[in-house]
């Protein structure tokens, strides 16, 4: 397994391609690894994020009309865009949206499913084997159980998967907050799904534009 080190191992958006799989009623409906909740906030913040940063992100689900429609705060973010519905559990055997993959020209697929042990794991392995740089977004996808998200997890780092979270993958992208162009989609990102760091985020602005008082308070 080759290591992932050094500069040019870290995500960057101008050559990611964000694939968001299967977040669909069925899966959530047995999936017990993560609260539910957790995973709805994370994949739509992922998305909300990729959107600013101008990463191509590709949606799919499998068999949608028994199934159910991927989320409707994803389809909300991309309203203008294509849901590619599959019949292969397999992401990677469907041929339509392996091409639509290959037409953005990006190299680096950042990846988040329901469920993790399945339709994470499989496109994972696959896209791995035919050189593919992968990176796949653990709080963002669940298993049936922790133990198969977990498992899953194992089996795709030793396949030569880059395992991230949500909000470590949109750090990456930014790297660096003279990035100005970008910095707003965090901060939006962050307030509206990072939990405490959006809150911190906030309370910080709230100092920085409170006026120092003309007095010190007596006794102070």
């Amino acid at each position: 397994m080759t290591n992932r080190n050094g500069l040019k191992s870290l995500l960057r958006p101008e050559d990611s391609v964000l694939i968001l799989i299967d977040h669909q009623p069925f899966q959530f409906a047995n999936m017990h690894s993560h609260d539910a909740t957790v995973i709805v906030n994370n994949v739509v913040g992922l998305a909300k994020a990729a959107k600013g940063f101008g990463v191509p992100t590709i949606l799919s689900s499998v068999v949608a009309k028994q199934g159910g429609a991927i989320l409707p705060q994803l389809t909300e973010v991309f309203p203008d865009q294509p849901i590619y519905d599959r019949t292969f559990i397999n992401t990677w055997e469907d041929e339509t949206v392996v091409e639509a993959i290959k037409a953005t020209g990006r190299k680096q697929l950042v990846i988040a499913a329901l469920w993790t042990e399945i339709c994470l794991a499989m496109p994972v392995i696959q896209a791995l084997g035919e050189g593919w740089d992968v990176t796949f977004v653990t709080d963002a996808s669940g298993g049936v159980t922790r133990e198969a998200h977990d498992v899953a997890v194992q089996r795709m780092i030793m396949a030569g998967g880059n395992p991230m979270t949500w909000m470590a993958v949109i750090a990456e992208w930014q790297r660096d907050w003279a990035r100005v162009a970008t910095v707003g989609t965090l901060a939006n990102t962050l307030v509206g799904h990072g939990g405490g760091s959006g809150i911190a985020f906030l309370w910080e602005q709230q100092l920085l534009a409170t006026p120092v008082p003309e007095q010190e308070l007596v006794g102070a």
